[in-house]
């Protein structure tokens, strides 16, 4: 039977296990492989799953190790899921994929992403290939006024200046702690979360999750 899992330091609070199981009604086993050392991780991946989910703080290390990179991931410099094929293994980043979903309906023209980690690179990535006019802001930048039709917030805490961003569309990558929940066009850490877990899922399993049942984990 195909094993799967997720690898970081720590983990213990993921909501991974649950969202796959839901996804494909406990059809596959999903471990939590959780080490600080990235090699123990890695060797465990290769001996015992098809395909693995990658959180902090191994995104670049497991980017730097995989035998293919996607697009996206050579622009972003960070991998969080890999798979295994005959051919090697396969590095994607479904951050950028998922973030690129949300924002196409949107029809916005412009955005701005908040913040430079993982998420906010994956961000800045996806938003550029929709074609939006895109602007990056370090957290310091933030006091200075943040305007643009939508606006990207990738920070794990709020910073000086956010309560003014102006933008019609609020995009927040942390579902833990959101920290500008309940104003007008919010789209929730867990919307994203969402969705890069529906994107990165078809990838690993070659298979389509049951987007519904995962919604009614984190939704």
């Amino acid at each position: 039977m195909d094993r799967f899992g997720l690898i970081g330091h720590p983990i213990a609070h993921s909501l991974s296990p649950a969202l796959f199981t839901a996804a494909y009604g406990g059809k596959y086993p999903y471990d939590l492989i959780q080490t600080p050392d990235f090699e123990e991780a890695w060797a465990r991946f290769l001996a015992g799953c098809k395909a693995i989910n990658v959180t902090a703080p191994f995104k670049e290390n497991a980017f730097a190790r995989v035998d293919w990179r996607s697009p996206e991931c050579e622009r972003i410099g960070a991998t969080n899921l890999v798979v295994k094929t005959p051919e090697g293994t396969r590095a994607y980043n479904s951050d950028y994929r998922g973030v690129k979903s949300l924002l196409e309906p949107l029809g916005c023209r412009s955005a701005a992403v908040i913040g430079f980690g993982g998420a906010g690179k994956a961000a800045l990535a996806a938003a550029e290939d929709l074609g939006l006019d895109t602007r990056l802001y370090h957290h310091a930048e933030v006091a200075g006024g943040v305007q643009a039709d939508v606006v990207i917030y990738t920070l794990p805490r709020f910073v000086e200046g956010a309560d003014r961003i102006d933008c019609a569309h609020l995009l927040e990558a942390n579902y833990k702690d959101p920290c500008l929940a309940g104003r007008s066009g919010y789209i929730s850490g867990s919307a994203w979360l969402l969705a890069q877990a529906v994107t990165g899922y078809a990838l690993m399993t070659g298979e389509e999750p049951d987007a519904a049942a995962m919604r009614k984990i984190i939704l």
